[in-house]
């Protein structure tokens, strides 16, 4: 499976998608926020949120670019064409000069982390959210990497799961799958 690191840069990417780009949610439209509600929208799809200041308007508009081009990696992906994720993938590394560094963080061993050319907030998760998803298509794990199946929704998410069987965004989406399957099941009988 995925590294801490990595599994961190691939869940701050999912949150990115499903917080800062249009479709839809849990059966109902979803309209992504814009102006001055991006930055605090940015603000908390990041891991460690609450540890941070508010982000600047121009990184949260650089990060909802990103989000955008991530998206079409989780969407090729989810409709088999890998290659066409893989380009994707590619560009968002060229254009954020991503490249791994040795970093210690609180008295922990090195780590591996992924930077940008630059290291600001927008650039710097651009590009580890890039080198995330670039190791999980040059593995075995690119099937971990989808697209919500209940209706109506379209987000996200990584299956972090043993067996690998999670077809769906969040427990509620699953929820509204098994209810909506019991409710046929029961109306065939009656």
């Amino acid at each position: 499976m995925f590294d801490g690191h990595v599994l961190t840069l691939l869940d701050a990417a999912v949150s990115l998608v499903n917080a800062l780009t249009d479709g839809s949610r849990q059966g109902r439209p979803y309209v992504a926020p814009r102006g001055d509600q991006l930055p605090r929208a940015v603000h908390e799809a990041l891991p460690l949120a609450s540890a941070r200041s508010i982000v600047e308007p121009a990184h949260a508009a650089y990060l909802a670019d990103t989000a955008q081009q991530l998206r079409a990696v989780f969407d090729a992906v989810d409709n088999g064409r890998t290659d066409q994720a893989a380009g994707h993938v590619n560009a968002l590394l060229r254009t954020t000069g991503a490249r791994p560094q040795l970093d210690r963080v609180d008295d922990e061993p090195w780590q591996v982390h992924f930077h940008g050319a630059e290291d600001t907030l927008s650039v710097g998760w651009s590009a580890g959210c890039a080198t995330a998803l670039a190791l999980a298509l040059g593995s075995n794990l690119a099937g971990r990497l989808g697209v919500c199946t209940a209706p109506q929704c379209d987000r996200v998410y990584v299956d972090n799961s043993r067996n690998a069987v999670r077809h769906f965004c969040s427990n509620a989406c699953r929820s509204r799958v098994k209810a909506a399957a019991f409710r046929a099941r029961r109306n065939s009988q009656g």
